[in-house]
């Protein structure tokens, strides 16, 4: 069994993108001591060709395709969880790889021990491991809808294609819809009460959402957090 990695006996497996041998050997034999089945590529080709993963860590630095890119194909085709390895330390192209979909980034230089922790929540918080999910399936607010069993949404009737973290914000907001959270509430549900990112990351997902809802959905309460605000239903 992989404590915090696994549900049951199934062995997680991994999608790791780099193009240097030596941070790939000892990546791949680290994350196999932790349990997790690990396959290794090393161009942007190879990891769009690749079989499918339960998560992929991708380096930006590759020698075929430009990191972004690659990020942007995978999320466009799946919703497999994305940790972006970056030596970029600048915070607007972070936020921008987080804009593509990518659910976590670390940078280079990066311990071990804290790549580790960072998969293992992005697993807990990803379709493939739903343990946290409540029994209530359906999400009704007005125009809004969601099957939390096939993580399908649609807004007035009409389907809206989210990226994993984008689904986990909405969920949790409309949970309790008209319930203002703290920015604070919200990065320790959706993201993790370990994040170390900055909170930047979560005004983009909400200015997403915006976007693909509604401009109204998401009610900004000054000073304190968000709040999602339910569009009358259609008659």
């Amino acid at each position: 069994m992989l404590p915090g990695s696994a549900a049951g006996n199934m062995i997680v497996r991994l999608l790791v993108v780099e193009d240097d041998p030596t941070i790939a050997r000892p990546l791949r034999t680290g994350l196999q001591r932790e349990g997790f089945a690990v396959d290794v590529v090393q161009t942007g080709a190879e990891a769009l060709a690749a079989a499918d993963c339960e998560l992929v860590l991708l380096d930006l630095g590759l020698p075929d395709l430009d990191g972004r890119v690659v990020c942007r194909r995978l999320r466009e085709r799946s919703s497999v969880p994305i940790i972006v390895v970056t030596a970029r330390g600048d915070e607007i192209d972070r936020v921008s790889l987080l804009e593509l979909g990518a659910d976590d980034y670390v940078v280079k230089p990066f311990g071990f021990r804290e790549l580790v922790a960072r998969i293992r929540a992005v697993l807990r918080r990803s379709g493939d491991h739903p343990t946290d999910e409540p029994t209530c399936a359906q999400i009704d607010v007005g125009l809004l809808a969601i099957d939390t069993r096939t993580r399908n949404v649609t807004y007035d009737g009409r389907p809206v294609a989210l990226t994993p973290k984008e689904y986990d914000l909405l969920v949790y907001l409309a949970r309790d819809p008209e319930a203002v959270h703290t920015r604070e509430q919200i990065i320790d549900h959706v993201w993790d009460e370990n994040w170390w990112g900055s909170t930047k990351t979560l005004d983009v997902h909400i200015a997403s959402l915006r976007k693909k809802l509604a401009p109204e959905i998401v009610e900004t309460v000054r000073g304190v957090g968000f709040r999602l605000v339910p569009s009358p239903a259609s008659s």
